[in-house]
């Protein structure tokens, strides 16, 4: 495929984590290269301030559903009425290329190719979290409706060859999965660095491990934030300072100040928060799991995650440290570069362009069918 050709893509996304920044900065780089995207969103539509990175962008349009999400919905009650309403969307949108960020949608009535990426998933989750398989009859229902996805698609990737791997051992689809990297766009204003430690996600999600940052904050030399959607279960202190999940840019302005961004996650497909921290040059201290270090080996100070005295250790030395924090800055600004909205956009383009080629020379004959369970 070269640049030149116009395609027409339906994007899908949902606006609760991570996926969602993931998902406009996907939509924006592919309309700067002239193509044509609809983002369709599954699950809690997006609040307003999540829409100002797509206002007024030429080339994108955005379509607000109320499809559930399959992890909130792992037992399919709503899929017949979401595979009919992205059927209607399909027919209004006539895209050259459909690209799910979730599964179970890729077995719907699909006329177009269908990548399908692969951000994250319960039964690898709980493994991560909680050691074990959920038992519940409504999981195995959703991990059958994860494979049947999986398979139905034309094509599929994840961000890390980690992630990617974890998907294929868990869910056996019938092709290999190809990986993408996340990217983000170059930090150019540079702040003056200060000295506090910053987090940021679902803190209620277990996988995030908030909890341990918050139980050593009262014992580091500097203040600590936690930004992003609040976990009860974690009260704000004297050196502690909790926040409402952000807007994206109030986000990047504290990673931007942060001398040092703290993920001590117990799970992790890839880290978009981390990625973005790094570019803004903020020194990371990070759980040791193998997707971190596929993609920050030798930029980065790892901990165990489940260690909260080793953590609590790494961030004073850290902090007392100036030369070597500043080497860690310059290292994980460094290898930021490497994980860029340009490739990332240049991935998924060879990738559509493959599916586009694949479909001309062998033409649907009818809709892919395939219901889950």
């Amino acid at each position: 495929m070269t640049r030149r050709r116009h395609l027409n893509i339906l994007v899908t996304a949902d606006a609760v984590g991570g996926v969602w920044s993931y998902a406009a900065s996907v939509a924006a780089g592919l309309a700067e290269r002239g193509h044509s995207v609809t983002l369709a969103t599954l699950g809690p539509p997006p609040r307003p301030w999540q829409c100002e990175a797509l206002r007024g962008r030429p080339g994108v349009r955005l379509v607000v559903t109320d499809f559930a999400l399959e992890w909130m919905d792992p037992a399919g009650v709503d899929f017949a009425r979401a595979r009919a309403g992205l059927a209607r969307l399909e027919a209004q949108v006539r895209p050259d290329i459909v690209h799910l960020n979730s599964y179970r949608e890729a077995a719907a009535e699909w006329r177009a190719p269908v990548l399908v990426v692969a951000h994250s998933c319960v039964w690898t989750w709980w493994r991560a979290c909680r050691g074990g398989e959920p038992d519940e009859d409504r999981w195995r229902t959703y991990r059958a409706n994860v494979r049947r996805g999986l398979c139905a698609a034309d094509l599929w990737a994840a961000p890390s060859a980690c992630f990617r791997d974890s998907m294929a051992a868990t869910y056996r689809p019938a092709t290999a999965g190809l990986v993408v990297h996340n990217g983000v766009a170059p930090v150019r204003a540079r702040r003056p660095k200060e000295p506090f430690i910053l987090a940021a996600g679902r803190l209620w999600d277990e996988a995030k491990n908030a909890q341990a940052l918050a139980s050593v904050a009262a014992s580091l030399p500097w203040p600590v934030v936690l930004a992003g959607a609040k976990d009860g279960r974690i009260a704000p202190s004297a050196n502690l300072r909790l926040t409402e999940e952000l807007p994206h840019e109030t986000l990047m302005d504290l990673m931007a100040r942060a001398e040092i961004f703290v993920a001590p996650a117990l799970y992790e497909p890839f880290g978009l928060a981390v990625l973005e921290a790094a570019a803004a040059g903020s020194a990371l201290v990070l759980s040791d799991i193998p997707v971190l270090r596929e993609l920050w080996a030798g930029a980065a100070v790892f901990v165990d995650g489940r260690d909260s005295a080793g953590l609590r250790d790494a961030l004073i030395a850290l902090c007392a440290d100036d030369r070597r924090r500043n080497d860690l800055r310059a290292r994980a600004r460094r290898r930021a570069a490497r994980y860029t909205l340009a490739a990332m956009v240049d991935g998924y383009c060879a990738a559509y362009g493959a599916l586009a080629d694949a479909a001309r020379s062998a033409p649907r004959a009818s809709a892919r069918t395939g219901a889950p369970a």
